[in-house]
């Protein structure tokens, strides 16, 4: 997602995707996939996370 998308929503929003995006970083880690073929996916979801973090420290 991009940053510019984000600053759109609300800080309610960007603290449910918060949360959803850290649910799935931990369900595809602790599911042991992982090492296979998610590991583009765990990155694209971490830097997810810190752009959602970065736009609410901005608000």
């Amino acid at each position: 997602m991009k940053t510019v998308e984000l600053r759109k929503k609300t800080k309610e929003e960007l603290e449910n995707m918060l949360l959803k995006q850290r649910n799935d970083l931990r369900v595809i880690r602790f599911s042991g996939l992982a090492h296979n073929k998610n590991v583009k996916e765990t990155n694209a979801i971490k830097k997810d996370i810190a752009r959602i973090l970065t736009v609410l420290k901005e608000k």
